[in-house]
């Protein structure tokens, strides 16, 4: 007789008690499976050349301006790009390289070059959640995330920098997602007109809020195969109260890159 009286509430606080967790709640969408796998490759432009500032803004509002040189191709499976990062400006940081090799089936490749080290440093799985260059943004963060590293599952169409979009949750597939990006959940507002990114909201492993990226200024690149490119991110440490702007002054696509480009050794030279 008491069963018979218990609450849905009841019954919900029973079974998180016990470790269960309801399949609604968490079985994985399959629908916010495609809109996630769209949103992978909607910025997936063939080849791309672009001049960019950094703005490191501190919570009292100090800044620091960094200018940078990008090179970026799509290799031949259509899905993995190639990107080379070199810093120009100011002069203490003038010659860092930064190459990232992308890789469908296993983990990315990245280098770092330090002009005082004399050499390129490749970076490991534990270094994906690290800042990068100081900035807001992490190493990993500059990798598009594999769609099967996470669990997605559509939550509403909502209004985002005035236009429609899909919210989606994401949940790391596994621990060692987890762990290697340093993000427990992960809110993406998916345009419905582009399927570029507007926001990301960001938890970290704890569950705790730790940064907002907004993504605007996009732009259409490739007419042919729909490719897209945010002209300007902002990334906000909810924690720190620190802010990253990045802003594309120039972005040009379509354009012949040699595959020595994408080397250790093109990085170190210059």
């Amino acid at each position: 007789m008491m069963a018979a009286r218990l609450s849905r509430r009841d019954c919900l606080l029973a079974a998180l008690a016990a470790g269960v967790v309801p399949a609604a709640r968490s079985a994985p969408d399959a629908a916010a499976r495609e809109v996630m796998e769209k949103n992978f490759f909607a910025s997936k432009i063939s080849s791309l050349r672009t001049e960019a500032t950094m703005l490191l803004v501190t919570p009292q509002g100090q800044t620091r301006e960094r200018r940078l040189t990008t090179q970026q191709k799509l290799q031949d499976n259509g899905i993995d790009s190639k990107l080379v990062m070199r810093f120009d400006a100011p002069a203490d940081i003038r010659g860092v390289g930064f190459l990232q090799i992308e890789h469908g089936e296993a983990d990315d490749d990245q280098w770092i070059y330090l002009p005082a080290l004399k050499k390129s440093r490749r970076l490991v799985a534990n270094n994906k959640k690290d800042s990068f260059m100081g900035s807001d943004f992490s190493y990993g963060d500059f990798s598009r995330p594999k769609v099967d590293g996470y669990l997605h599952r559509l939550l509403r169409s909502e209004v985002c920098d005035g236009a429609d979009c899909h919210v989606v949750e994401s949940l790391p597939a596994s621990e060692a997602i987890r762990t290697e990006h340093g993000y427990g959940r992960k809110l993406t507002w998916v345009r419905k007109d582009s399927l570029l990114e507007a926001r990301i909201d960001y938890d970290d492993a704890g569950g705790r809020p730790l940064k907002t990226q907004m993504a605007t200024g996009h732009q259409l690149l490739e007419a042919q195969t729909r490719r897209w490119f945010a002209m300007r991110r902002e990334i906000v440490n909810h924690q720190t109260g620190h802010k990253t702007v990045l802003t594309f002054g120039s972005a040009q696509a379509g354009m012949s890159m040699s595959e020595e480009v994408f080397t250790p050794r093109t990085i170190e030279r210059g």
